[in-house]
């Protein structure tokens, strides 16, 4: 008997039933000599090859995604940034700042490059599945929120945060409650375990997107009657509409929740949360390149987030020597700089000689101590004084390098 299968026929695998199907084969069904290939006299073949396959499917299936697994051979490093909204802008914004310019040919194309970085690639995905992917071992780095790091990476060691405070995407996870009814005087979250409403047969309702961190957070703090339900759009609403007594969201500035009468409650944030840069740790300890990329890509956010509020502040003062215009300086609490200012003599020609008259005093204050800055410098005889903001200040060793390689183990 030959058995003939259509060249285009896609075998699919379920794992909820560990087996592949080929949904478009019938074998009472005619199928034309040109698009069929027989596989009389292989048959054995394709069958111990199908045969590996869902052995090695139902090992996976059975061992779980968490599972490590071999970092897939490929040139190029992966940096997954998220596709849509406002981190999508803020992860090109913050690359841009540091000099890193994301080249994408087409916006419908979900893959990009970075001319300064040669061996990386750029992938645009969900944040979620930027996690996900770092984990298949898909993506080698990614920039996703700390929630979305929490939620869908579960604790896997395998992901490594690189840099926890990339500056935008800032919002908590919290619990919030209604500010009316039962809930008017609840104020803390030991307040509402302890309101007697809740049983196990009638449990604390609470709608939320985050199905792991949710459960986590009440077992952790010893809430037993609660159940979860997950919503889409808008959470604010499920309480005034009866079908949860809470909800656990993010929470930016609070306005949406007073808006909707609900309110935060003492101990129910359940994390902080801002962009992050996040790699895989086989991928930067087994993948050619992939750590040399992570420290450029470290440096250069490092160098722009701590200059970032900072300015360049240059005054001109007379003295007798650098020492004695430094003592004056030193007198005043918001002229120290970052290690100290820098003073340096002005060459001044009078009468055709050389003389020194002047020192220039040049420190680096944030921008919340500018004026003050400029006020105490004038106080001490500083004149013609310069501002400019910085754009970086490089370290001679970023901390978070040092922290990265203890965490590798390198």
């Amino acid at each position: 008997m030959s058995i003939s299968i259509p060249l285009n026929t896609t075998l699919q695998y379920s794992s909820s039933s560990p087996s592949f199907h080929v949904p478009s084969l019938s074998l009472f069904s005619p199928i034309p000599s040109t698009a069929a290939v027989s596989v009389t006299g292989t048959r054995q073949r394709c069958l111990r090859i199908v045969t590996s396959c869902v052995s090695n499917a139902q090992k996976s299936n059975q061992n779980g995604a968490t599972d490590a697994v071999s970092v897939v051979r490929r040139e190029q490093i992966r940096l997954g940034l998220p596709s849509k909204g406002r981190m999508a802008a803020d992860s090109l914004d913050l690359l841009k700042d540091c000099q890193l310019f994301v080249k994408q040919v087409n916006p419908r194309q979900y893959v990009a490059q970075i001319p300064q970085l040669p061996n990386t690639e750029v992938w645009f995905q969900r944040p979620k599945d930027i996690v996900r992917k770092l984990l298949s071992g898909d993506l080698d780095l990614g920039i996703v929120g700390l929630d979305i790091v929490s939620e869908f990476g579960q604790g896997n060691e395998d992901l490594i945060i690189v840099h926890e405070a990339l500056n935008f995407g800032d919002c908590h996870l919290s619990l919030a409650i209604p500010n009316y009814g039962i809930f008017e005087n609840i104020k803390s979250l030991k307040e509402l375990a302890q309101m007697p409403q809740w049983t196990e047969e009638r449990p604390l309702r609470v709608a939320t997107g985050f199905t792991y961190l949710g459960p986590k957070f009440m077992k952790d703090n010893g809430i037993k009657h609660v159940s979860f339900s997950t919503a889409d759009g808008a959470l604010e609403a499920a309480p005034a509409m009866g079908i949860a007594d809470a909800i656990l969201d993010l929470v930016s500035s609070g306005t949406t929740l007073k808006e909707n009468n609900l309110k935060e409650i003492e101990g129910g944030i359940v994390l902080e949360s801002q962009a992050a840069l996040v790699a895989s740790r086989r991928a930067l300890t087994e993948r050619k390149g992939a750590l040399e990329t992570v420290h450029e890509i470290l440096e250069r956010l490092e160098a722009h987030l701590k200059a970032d509020g900072q300015f360049t502040v240059v005054a001109n003062m007379r003295g007798t020597d650098a020492e004695e215009v430094a003592e004056r300086v030193k007198t005043q609490s918001s002229l120290s700089g970052l290690q100290g200012p820098t003073i340096s003599p002005v060459y001044c020609k009078r009468d055709g000689k050389i003389s020194i008259e002047y020192y220039a005093i040049v420190i680096c204050v944030p921008k919340k101590a500018l004026y003050e800055s400029v006020q105490q410098l004038r106080a001490v005889g500083g004149s013609g004084v310069l501002v400019s903001p910085l754009t970086y200040i490089f370290d001679e060793e970023t901390p978070r390098w040092s922290q990265l390689l203890s965490n590798l183990g390198l």
